[in-house]
């Protein structure tokens, strides 16, 4: 079977049999394929679409490429979420010890951060000696043991899905919602899911910036799970202003500490990390209605339970033993701490989040090309939310910088990223839809 042949049909706008995606997935895998037909059908598949059916058996194909994770002896349902990505995103660091903590188990394979986004597998790169990418064994050893383990794709999960992915990064064919579709679900598949929840992001700061294009792909994603045998509901989440007050990898980190600890929780942070492990505990038959499921979150977080898990599989993982003691010890901090002020009295009626990840970006910590090194230090932490009452010259955002001039130009960033007006904003609902 002729690739060339494959993408001619795709290009004329005809579906591909399970066969031929089949061929097409192992050629990309195994190298037969070139990087021009690669590209090609991605921009076939973007300019034509695919069926729920094509994009199924992409997904499949995509999985069975690599190592598929299996878990029929565990006690507790395999579950896990994935996010579209947005700034201040670092719910999953919460949410996989919650989970467990609740009897769940959450082999979650994360991704990196690019363009404005973070990433959830550079946040935990951030804490020293974590090992990020471990090989099975010892994933499979920290799952079973503690519960949940945070780790990054290797080369031997859905390795069709990474190559494809680099392309299309380069060829101007990432918004294409069945190709999302299938690179989302072939690595959650690979991980051996019994369920999965996904937080789909829609505003300034996310990839879908309408929420109509939020539905749509939510509803791709959940029919073609339905399809490959996986439930899975969605959240439609608000991304017009970052989600926690802090953006960059040990800020992120940090923050995440201070919620699962108890030190500081933020309300817009706990409303979506709450309405993820509350969706996600009803999926797997844990809870049985919102109630129940929103009081279990609180009781594993205020015993301390939640933290506890976090720190086993710090520990399991490589890291250090004390990182919730003695977070200020281990994680990097910037040698330039600077304030941002208001430049006007009034009220914080709007802030454009993806001007706020790229100024992290900028300080060095977060990536243009995927080869990008990032500095986990810098970045930005107490970021005032919309609807907050400012007075001129009341500090809205600290920057952490390498140096002075990379801060002077973060807080000019950030500054025009901020709109202070005189009357306080309505209120915007922060979990827009629930899809069940």
């Amino acid at each position: 079977m002729l690739i060339s042949e494959i993408i001619r049909k795709k290009r004329d706008k005809q579906v591909l049999s399970a066969e031929e995606l089949s061929e097409l997935v192992q050629s990309v895998a195994d190298g037969r394929a070139s990087d021009a037909q690669v590209a090609a059908f991605a921009m076939a598949a973007w300019l034509n679409g695919l069926t729920p059916d094509e994009t199924a058996a992409l997904t499949l194909e995509m999985r069975d490429t690599g190592d598929v994770f299996r878990w029929p002896d565990l006690p507790g349902p395999v579950v896990d979420k994935h996010s579209t990505g947005g700034v201040g995103d670092n719910v999953s660091l919460m949410l996989a010890p919650i989970l467990a903590a609740c009897g769940a188990y959450v082999p979650m394979i994360s991704g990196r951060g690019l363009g404005h986004t973070g990433g959830t597998l550079d946040k935990m790169d951030a804490i020293p000696g974590y090992i990020s990418q471990p090989d099975n064994a010892l994933f499979d050893r920290v799952v079973r043991d503690v519960g949940c383990a945070i780790i990054g794709q290797t080369a031997a999960l859905a390795p069709a899905d990474k190559r494809l992915y680099a392309i299309r990064d380069v060829t101007a064919t990432v918004e294409s919602i069945p190709l999302i579709t299938a690179s989302i679900l072939s690595k959650k598949l690979a991980a051996g899911l019994e369920g999965l929840v996904m937080d789909v992001k829609f505003g300034n700061g996310a990839f879908m910036a309408e929420f109509s294009q939020a539905q749509d792909l939510a509803r791709s994603i959940q029919k073609v799970a339905k399809l490959a045998g996986l439930p899975c509901h969605a959240l439609l989440t608000d991304m017009n202003e970052p989600l926690a007050d802090a953006a960059g990898n040990a800020m992120e980190t940090q923050n995440a500490i201070e919620f699962l600890t108890g030190a500081r929780r933020t309300e817009r942070l706990d409303q979506v990390v709450t309405g993820l492990c509350a969706q996600m505990l009803i999926l797997a038959g844990v809870e049985g209605d919102q109630a129940a499921a929103r009081a279990r979150v609180t009781q594993v977080l205020d015993s301390g339970a939640a933290a506890e898990v976090f720190a086993r599989m710090v520990t399991a993982l490589g890291g250090p033993t004390d990182l919730l003691e003695r977070s200020d010890t281990h994680l990097p901090e910037a040698p330039i701490v600077r304030d941002v002020t208001a430049q006007a009295s009034g009220f914080v009626t709007g802030i454009q989040a993806r001007d706020v990840g790229l100024s992290v970006v900028e300080l060095g910590g977060g990536r243009r090309k995927a080869s990008d090194r990032i500095d986990p230090a810098v970045g930005l932490s107490r970021l005032a939310p919309v609807g907050q009452s400012v007075s001129k010259g009341d500090v809205i955002a600290f920057v952490h910088a390498a140096n002075d001039a990379d801060a002077d130009v973060a807080i000019a960033n950030l500054r025009a990223a901020y709109v202070i007006g005189e009357e306080a904003p309505p209120e915007r609902p922060l979990i827009r839809d629930i899809l069940t």
